[in-house]
């Protein structure tokens, strides 16, 4: 008779041992040795007539092998269902060599496995006055509409052809060549066009171009000519992925194809209307109010953002979780699709650690609190993003093609995966928003973006 028996081995960490005697497999060795022997094709047989020997010479040891290991299998679920262990992943075999079975000498067998165990645990931060978070209220400013009814009107501007490069907003479309120091062009170099706003560049560049036309040409060295952001761009560009600060010790010969001013758009009903299709916005003022209270949403859909973060990560860091550390670093190494090394999973730990325990904290409280997203939820969610898609052609054409989206929308696995961890994130979020004491803060964007913002993407 099988008997499986459980000791504590460290923290949160069990062996377990499960004992199979010849009567707890020998039975399905015989069963499954009779199926084979009806299904061979060995040479020099009917099928299906193999004697029972001559499977057992060719097929024994593996067949053996197989069905001692399935009872095992079975011993353990079995223990783990009825003793309802709340384990991590999987439970890792100990055994560190083959055993050596004797299909002709039936015996009894042990089996070494250890568990990790689920601590049980209370989310203190979301107990009474545990925690204060600020919720940032950012001011829009006049100075930030102004520039943001600038940049439309640029936007929206065309592209006029000029002769001389005269203005830090101009538009050039240039050649850019490997070169020497001198200009001469490195055979086998990098060649490449691109169009690039003269404010890209450093301000030394931006003078050197200054009163340069069609077919001029000015040599630069690569890393000091940009700012930082124009830089990974540019090197992007140039066919450099990632941020090696080699790639950029190079210098390059750079020729104007074209000069172009934008001129702007004028402040008129006829602009209003393309930004603003659904609303009739006739005046400036009006234009401007929208704009703001555009503005508005953005920054208010970022403070909540952040506030979810600094929630986030008050829960990880300050609920006191024990963790079976050991135990999932050897998991680590050898539960995943190939084996790691001590030091990778070690490396990777930290990451994993926080995970699992967002993972330990969200569950719990989705749980307990009844957060969970229901099928209709879901649907209705979906269908209010694909309206956001198609906008006002969504609802003036009549349902019947949108249904049709929908049904296949939501046959999709990965979307439905994906639809459903937002929302419940989401649920969590505002739920446990309102188990914490938060106080406004009025902040200028400049301050806000100067937060320390540890951005983490948290996922169900």
């Amino acid at each position: 008779m099988a008997t499986v028996t459980r000791e504590n081995i460290g923290l949160l960490n069990d062996k377990i041992t499960v004992k199979v005697s010849q009567e707890d497999y020998l039975p399905n060795y015989d069963k499954a040795v009779k199926q084979l022997s009806k299904t061979a094709n060995i040479p020099g047989f009917r099928k299906g007539m193999v004697p029972a020997g001559m499977v057992k010479k060719m097929h024994g040891p593996a067949i053996f092998a197989d069905e001692i290991l399935k009872t095992v299998e079975k011993e353990l679920t079995g223990y783990l269902q009825n003793e309802k262990v709340e384990i991590f992943a999987q439970p890792l075999s100990l055994e560190k060599e083959a055993k050596n079975f004797d299909h002709n000498n039936p015996t009894e067998y042990n089996f070494d496995f250890e568990i990790g165990l689920k601590p049980a645990f209370e989310v203190t931060p979301l107990q009474e006055g545990k925690t204060t978070l600020s919720r940032y209220k950012i001011k829009v400013t006049s100075e930030m509409l102004d520039k943001e009814v600038d940049n439309l009107l640029e936007r929206g501007g065309k592209n006029v052809e000029t002769e001389k490069v005269s203005s830090e907003n101009d538009f050039l479309t240039v050649k850019f060549e490997e070169s020497d120091e001198a200009g001469n062009v490195l055979e086998g170099g990098i060649q490449k066009e691109n169009a690039i706003k003269l404010k890209q560049f450093s301000a030394p560049i931006q003078e050197q171009l200054k009163g340069k036309g069609k077919g001029d040409s000015i040599v630069f060295f690569l890393a000091t000519s940009f700012d930082a952001a124009a830089l990974h761009d540019i090197l992007h560009d140039l066919g450099f992925h990632g941020h090696n600060d080699a790639d950029a010790q190079r210098y390059f010969k750079l020729t104007i194809e074209k000069v172009e001013v934008i001129e702007k758009r004028e402040l008129n009903e006829e602009f209003f209307k393309e930004v603003f299709p659904k609303d009739e916005v006739t005046t400036e003022e009006a234009f401007r109010e929208k704009l703001k209270s555009e503005i508005e949403k953005y920054w208010d859909s970022e403070s909540r953002n952040h506030l979810h973060n600094e929630l986030f990560e008050v829960l990880v860091h300050e609920t006191p979780i024990e963790l079976p550390k050991e135990f999932l670093k050897r998991w680590l190494q050898q539960g995943g699709e190939k084996p790691k090394t001590a030091e990778e999973a070690e490396k990777e730990y930290p990451g994993f650690d926080h995970q699992l325990r967002w993972t330990l904290i969200s569950d719990k409280l989705i749980r307990e609190n009844k957060l969970d997203v229901s099928l209709d939820e879901l649907k209705e969610s979906a269908k209010q993003k694909v309206m956001g898609y198609f906008g006002g052609a969504a609802a003036a054409d009549g349902a019947d093609w949108l249904d049709s989206y929908l049904e296949r929308l939501l046959q999709d696995e990965k979307f439905v995966d994906q639809t459903y961890r937002e929302m419940v994130t989401q649920k969590l979020f505002d739920w446990a928003e309102q188990k914490v004491n938060v106080k406004e803060e009025e902040v200028t964007a400049e301050e806000f973006a100067k937060l320390p913002n540890k951005h983490h993407h948290h996922e169900h």
